[in-house]
């Protein structure tokens, strides 16, 4: 009898020992799974190259989680609603758009955000001049309002250029009937204000999309800042 104790107590032990094998034999197998390189998805759409990191600015630009907007406002082709000649800029501000129009009846079109209730402009102009990585100088008015700005304002130099400063990579400088407007059309690091009403008056943009708009026009270009009649759609 005690022979047949001793047979069972071997068998179960062995049975014991082959489900621990068996089960550490799934654990190293699920460990080697997990610690697998994961080779990561390449975005390779045309946003991608639109909106993708552009490192050899003065100050290198991060991407832009161009997901994470409304595809309305990517940068894109259409057909020109404005009536507009070429080589004219026209901000939509019903639509938060701004449009370059060119040949054949098309247009570049970006979006953009503008100014609140009460700090907005409108009309004709031309871009009187344009630069890169600018410094930011915020009118009197604005520091009256604001006193935090006082350490930029124009007596005090301004704000120097860089990721931080309001006019972002590139502005361009609204100038009607020979004089400053004070307004501009420039660069912001704040993606997720494109599409609303958040500025002092200022047409802004996305880094990329303001490059891209700086490297298409020229001094003088003749600039509308209006409502459009019809809705614009993709």
């Amino acid at each position: 009898m005690e022979h047949v104790n001793l047979r069972r107590r071997a068998f179960m032990a062995g049975a014991v020992g082959a489900g621990a094998a068996a089960l550490a034999g799934c654990t190293t197998i699920s460990e080697q799974e997990a610690a697998a390189p994961v080779t990561p998805t390449v975005d390779t759409s045309i946003y991608a190259s639109m909106y993708g990191a552009m490192p050899n600015e003065t100050f290198p630009l991060p991407a832009i989680p161009y997901q994470r907007i409304d595809k309305r406002f990517y940068r894109q082709a259409v057909a020109n609603p404005t009536g507009e000649r070429p080589g004219t800029l026209v901000v939509d501000t019903a639509n938060f758009f701004l449009y370059l129009t060119t040949e054949s009846g098309q247009a570049i079109r970006y979006g953009v955000g503008l100014g609140r209730q009460g700090f907005e402009w409108s009309g004709r102009g031309v871009i009187q001049y344009k630069r890169q990585w600018p410094r930011w100088t915020p009118p009197d008015e604005m520091v009256a309002r604001q006193p935090e700005l006082q350490p930029y304002s124009i007596a005090n130099g301004g704000m120097d250029p860089g990721l931080n400063n309001p006019l972002g990579a590139r502005a361009l400088y609204i100038f009607q009937n020979g004089e400053d407007t004070i307004y501009r059309i420039h660069g912001s690091p704040e993606w997720w204000t494109i599409g609303k009403a958040v500025s002092s008056g200022c047409v802004r943009m996305m880094n990329q999309d303001i490059i891209d708009l700086y490297n298409r026009v020229t001094d003088k270009t003749p600039i509308v800042v209006t409502t459009l009649s019809a809705p614009s759609m993709i």
